[in-house]
């Protein structure tokens, strides 16, 4: 589905969206729409709204299993932010490496990097200030220890710094383009080349401002560089190397050429990738093969992934202190895993 298509955003301001459903959809529940659409907030922030009767359809209150209707008009009060205090939170963090004046995390899926209005808690903002004494407040008072970010449902490595020195060195570091960022991505279709370079303007869509799309006129310059690791029956796994850092930048590079990562809820046709879907380019003619993957669907009835298959799977960088080079990377999460496996398992049985 594609969602700008679906919803117009008719105004967000301090405390509230509101959104006008301009699509129909098949039995489209809210929570998991909102979720989808809504790419800054936690799906947690998102089942506590509608919990405490926040989220409105036609002005009613509705519940989370609400399906939407074409026309329906959403609105949601979000909580009023009081201040700029974090509070520390007992969340736990995947730790790489750590030393005095950084740390390189392995963020998981579904976490919001920094609160925002909408969601104060819950974020690895929160977590890091429960585990650190000390964090860089160079970005403010709401982002303690970011240099760079990676949207809710990208999962992989993250650098987080403790001091104001620290975070300018590297903060040149990402400016000057020095720092080495490799994501790992399971994407739709099979690119023709094994591995080529995209170079595309990205800025804010026209249409739907929460978004980013390929722009010639305003759009800022992005470079990514992916190469083929592993081909399926109508997927592939591909390595990205970003030279630029721009929102989005390999979910809409990977969609402009025809190649958008799966369950991207926000630039592929769908947000949850079952069994059913990875199975879908099997020949009804190869029936012996035909009849072994059937007896795997049947045996998978739960959604192999429910986020977009994207993993920030190395970072490398100049330490500022140590003046040496250090390169981390960061364990694929298990629904990845999990996609990546089963697509194995399927070419396998049609070998």
């Amino acid at each position: 589905m594609n969602l700008s298509k679906m919803v117009a955003l008719e105004f967000e301001e301090s405390g509230q969206i509101q959104l006008v459903i301009k699509k129909k959809y098949s039995s489209k529940r809210i929570d998991k729409y909102l979720v989808s659409r809504l790419q800054d907030y936690s799906r947690s922030s998102i089942q506590r709204l509608i919990k405490e009767e926040a989220v409105k359809v036609n002005n009613i209150a509705v519940k989370s299993n609400y399906e939407i209707k074409l026309n329906d008009a959403i609105s949601i009060q979000l909580p009023t932010k009081s201040d700029d205090h974090i509070i520390p939170e007992n969340i736990p963090l995947d730790v790489i490496y750590e030393d005095e004046y950084l740390m390189v995390l392995n963020k998981s899926p579904d976490m919001v990097v920094h609160p925002a209005c909408g969601h104060a808690n819950g974020t690895l903002v929160n977590a890091l200030a429960f585990h650190c004494n000390n964090l860089s407040t160079l970005n403010g008072p709401l982002r303690p220890g970011i240099v760079h970010r990676l949207d809710r449902d990208t999962s992989g490595a993250i650098l987080v710094v403790k001091d104001e020195k620290i975070h300018k060195h590297l903060a040149l570091q990402f400016e000057e383009r020095t720092i080495k960022k490799e994501y790992l991505a399971v994407v739709n279709g099979e690119p023709e080349l094994d591995s080529d370079k995209i170079d595309l303007p990205i800025g804010r869509d026209k249409r739907d401002r929460k978004k980013m799309a390929i722009r010639h006129d305003t759009g800022k310059n992005a470079v990514s560089i992916f190469e083929v690791i592993e081909r399926f029956p109508g997927y592939a796994l591909v390595r990205v190397i970003l030279e630029t850092g721009r929102t989005h930048q390999i979910r809409v590079h990977m969609k402009t050429i025809g190649h958008p990562v799966i369950a991207d809820s926000a630039y592929s046709d769908s947000d949850t990738c079952y069994i059913e879907d990875l199975t879908k380019h099997v020949s009804s003619k190869d029936i012996h093969s035909l009849a072994k993957i059937t007896e795997l669907c049947n045996n998978i009835s739960e959604p192999i992934i429910q986020r977009q298959a994207l993993h920030a799977y190395r970072i490398g960088f100049t330490h500022p202190v140590y003046n040496k080079t250090m390169e981390f990377t960061a364990e694929i999460p298990k629904d990845m895993q999990n996609l990546i496996t089963t697509l194995r398992k399927i070419k396998t049985l049609l070998n």
